[in-house]
C-alpha cells in the first residue's frame, strides 16, 4: 500500500545543517519541474536562493511537501507578505511529472489553503507556466478550443491545458496573462549598433544616460523613488520613497543578488524620466532577468526605452560576461514593451497565468 503524506517542511538554518537533505530534495523537485516545462533549469531556484527567500524579513515563507513512501515528490511554497497586502498569500506548486495523476497537486493546494486561512489570509494567488510549444500544440490539435480569458488585460489560456484546468477546477479565477520571453547572450554588436542608430534618430541628444550597480547614487534616489511610485510599483504595495528604495536595495544585496540600472535624464529639466534594471542572481550569473522598465508618459514613443535597455545590456556584458540568456515577463497587453523586446531579438518562450481565489465573497 502506497503511503502518501502532506507535511510542513522544517527550513534549515544552513544547507549543511539539520533538515538540509529534505530541503535540498524539495529544491530539486522544483528544478525538475522547470526542466520539464521549459527544457532547462534556468528558472529554477538554487538551494542558496530558496534558503534566502525563506529568511526574507518582509515575507513569511512556508514550505509544504508531499511524500510518497517517504520520498519527497512535490512541494507547495507559501509566501505571505508581512508589510503590505497582509491579506494575501502566494502559493507555488511543484509536483514531479512522474508523480502526477495521484491527486498530489490538489492535496498540496488544499493543505496550503487551510494553512493560509488559519493565518487570516483571505486571498490566494497561484501561478501556472505554459511553454509556447505546449500551447501551440494544444491550440492546433482541436477545432473548437474553449478559452479562459483573464479578468484584466488580454490573452487567454485553453481550458484543455492541464495546469489551467487544474486551477480553474480548484475555484481560481484567471486574473492576468503575462508573456514570457528570452534572448540569447551575448547581444550581437551589429544588432546593438543598428538599434542605437535608430534610437539616436528618434530623440537625438535630449537625454543623458546614467548607470549604477546595486545602489542608486544619492543625487538620483528621489527621482527613482518617484518613478517607482508613479509607474513601477504594483498596485497595493504602498507608497515609495527614498527610505523604501534603500530598504529594497539592502534586501536584494543581502541575498547576493546584483542589480544593474540604466536611467535617462532629461537635459531640459535635469530630472530622471525613466530607468530600466537587470537582476543577476547571487549564486549563478549565467542567467539574468530583465526587471522594470519605467518611463514618464511624456517621454514614451521616442525609443528612449530601447536606448536604456541597450545601454544596460552593454553594462551587463562588461560586468557579467558569462551570462548566456536574459529573460523577461510582460503583461500581454503591454504591446509597446513587447514590440521593443521583439526588435531586440527576444523570442516568445511561453506565457504565465496569474490566478486568484478569495475566501471572502466581497473580495
Amino acid at each position: 500500500m502506497t503511503d502518501i503524506r502532506i507535511e510542513q517542511l522544517r527550513v534549515p538554518d544552513t544547507l549543511d545543517g539539520e533538515g538540509a537533505a529534505d530541503f535540498l530534495r524539495a529544491v530539486d523537485v522544483s528544478r525538475q519541474v522547470r526542466v520539464s516545462t521549459w527544457g532547462n533549469d534556468d528558472l529554477a531556484y538554487t538551494g542558496e536562493e530558496l534558503l534566502a527567500l525563506c529568511h526574507d524579513p518582509y515575507e513569511w515563507y512556508v514550505m509544504l511537501v508531499a511524500r510518497v513512501d517517504g520520498t519527497i515528490v512535490g512541494r507547495a511554497g507559501i509566501a505571505m507578505p508581512l508589510d503590505d497586502q497582509t491579506e494575501l498569500a502566494h502559493v507555488t506548486l511543484d509536483v514531479l511529472p512522474v508523480a502526477e495523476g495521484r491527486g498530489l497537486g490538489r492535496r498540496l493546494l488544499e493543505a496550503a489553503e487551510t494553512f493560509v486561512r488559519g493565518e487570516n489570509r483571505r486571498v490566494v494567488v497561484v501561478e501556472t507556466n505554459h511553454s509556447a510549444p505546449e500551447l501551440r500544440a494544444q491550440l492546433e490539435s482541436a477545432t473548437d478550443v474553449e478559452l479562459l480569458h483573464p479578468a484584466t488585460g488580454v490573452g487567454a489560456l485553453p481550458l484543455a491545458n492541464r495546469q489551467a484546468r487544474f486551477a480553474h477546477n480548484a475555484g481560481y479565477r484567471l486574473e492576468r496573462v503575462e508573456q514570457f520571453s528570452s534572448c540569447a547572450l551575448p547581444f550581437p554588436e551589429s544588432r546593438a549598433a543598428a538599434l542605437l542608430e535608430s534610437a539616436a534618430a528618434a530623440h537625438g541628444d535630449e537625454y543623458a544616460v546614467h548607470q549604477w550597480t546595486d545602489t542608486c547614487p544619492d543625487e538620483w534616489a528621489a527621482d527613482v523613488a518617484r518613478l517607482e511610485q508613479e509607474g513601477g510599483a504594483p498596485a497595493g504595495e504602498g507608497s515609495w520613497d527614498v527610505a523604501r528604495l534603500r530598504e529594497a536595495e539592502e534586501l536584494s544585496q543581502s541575498t547576493g543578488r546584483r542589480t544593474l540600472v540604466t536611467a535617462a535624464e532629461s537635459r531640459t529639466t535635469g530630472r530622471l524620466v525613466g530607468y530600466t534594471s537587470i537582476s543577476v542572481l547571487g549564486h549563478r550569473d549565467d542567467v539574468v532577468f530583465q526587471d522594470d522598465t519605467v518611463m514618464e508618459g511624456g517621454h514614451r514613443g521616442r525609443e528612449l526605452g530601447l536606448r536604456m535597455k541597450l545601454a544596460n545590456l552593454e553594462l551587463l556584458r562588461r560586468a557579467f560576461p558569462h551570462s548566456h540568456a536574459i529573460y523577461t515577463w510582460n503583461a500581454a497587453e503591454d504591446t509597446h514593451l513587447i514590440t521593443i523586446n521583439a526588435r531586440m531579438g527576444f523570442a516568445a518562450a511561453g506565457v504565465t497565468g496569474q490566478w486568484r481565489k478569495s475566501f471572502d465573497p466581497e473580495m
